[in-house]
């Protein structure tokens, strides 16, 4: 069996050892090199090619976003998952790698270094193997425009559409950042967001979407009352829901499908809030959080979407969703903003 060769970056020598002992004792992969920051993984990357490379953030020389963008500059397209302190600037500069294109991201449990590593290593172990596969996998494009129109038939021409709710996981990020970017700044209702995403970083993930997007975009906070052409992303390590008092309320219930927030959680309180003046997407991810919140919105009378595997990073979440039978409609990541705009503004309906 051929492994799964794996390139460390870190500025610590400690962490370079440890994480590298985390990934060599799993029996399909192992550690090719190792690298002590951009320059370094730069220079290493001339001689023996990995298949995935876990990337520190905050390194001198070269930090991660600057190794990234070399990469891609110079057309190295291995897959990045990168390892993050939750410092002032990690959580920002995270988001930069995920726009530049990295696969994935953990934070590191406990500062830049961090010798409880091992807490991760089940997500980071599991991260290199999808990685790898995505990799790998040519997946086809599948555009099934027979559901919008026999949605379109199905619903009442005098109903509006009251509200927007997306769920996404592993990919969300650059999901979210083509869908939000492309809705206008008057859109004219409530966007709610739940991206699965550690604490720390839902803060910078929405300050990112904010400067770069025409609608207005911040991070939930409890007891926000909810307006018009705002997006709210769900606060990581708080389930999100919408209450009968419009206003947003965040709880630390226990995890559900293993996470927190839940976008379960989020589309059955909108359900019940807005019945079927509501337009739901199940966008990239792992698992199948999200599929129960597609039946209780499709029940309700509203619209439900999901993305298609040609575009998904991880077709887990969207594929749970579309077996449930109560997908309207499948398109691929850069015509799910038009659809939404399209059914919030009355038309195709």
């Amino acid at each position: 069996m051929n492994k799964i060769k794996v390139l460390i970056v870190d500025d610590s020598a400690l962490m370079r050892k440890i994480i590298s002992d985390m990934v060599n004792e799993e029996s399909d992969m192992e550690v090719i090199n190792t690298a002590r920051n951009g320059e370094d993984l730069l220079t290493k990357l001339q001689n023996n090619l990995p298949d995935v490379i876990t990337l520190d953030v905050e390194m001198p020389k070269m930090d991660g976003i600057k190794a990234l963008k070399e990469m891609k500059k110079n057309n190295i397209n291995i897959p990045v998952i990168v390892l993050s302190s939750v410092s002032q600037k990690g959580p920002q500069l995270t988001m930069e790698c995920l726009e530049a294109g990295a696969f994935d991201f953990l934070p590191k449990p406990s500062g830049a270094i961090s010798l409880d590593i091992n807490k991760v290593k089940i997500g980071l172990i599991q991260r290199i193997r999808l990685a790898y596969e995505k990799s790998k996998v040519q997946a086809r494009p599948i555009v099934r425009p027979a559901a919008v129109e026999n949605r379109a038939i199905k619903r009442n021409s005098l109903e509006k559409i009251d509200a927007v709710v997306i769920g996404a996981s592993t990919g969300g990020p650059k999901a979210l950042y083509a869908v939000i970017t492309a809705f206008p700044e008057k859109l004219g209702v409530p966007v709610f967001v739940v991206q699965h995403m550690p604490v720390g970083f839902t803060k910078a993930f929405a300050e990112r979407l904010n400067l770069n997007s025409k609608i207005k975009v911040v991070e939930a906070a409890e007891g926000m009352s909810i307006e018009k052409d705002t997006v709210y992303i769900a606060q990581g390590g708080f389930h999100m829901e919408v209450g009968t008092d419009r206003k947003i309320h965040l709880n630390t219930e226990p995890t559900l499908w293993g996470v927190r927030p839940a976008v379960d959680k989020l589309f059955i309180s909108a359900a019940k809030l807005y019945g079927s003046h509501i337009i739901s997407a199940v966008l990239t991810g792992m698992g199948k959080d999200g599929a129960q919140g597609t039946i209780e919105i499709k029940k309700s009378g509203g619209i439900t979407l999901a993305e298609d595997k040609s575009t998904c990073t991880i077709y887990g979440m969207p594929k749970a969703a579309f077996e449930t039978g109560m997908v309207d409609i499948v398109l691929p990541i850069d015509n799910i903003a038009n659809e939404i705009v399209k059914a919030v503004c009355g038309k195709g309906r």
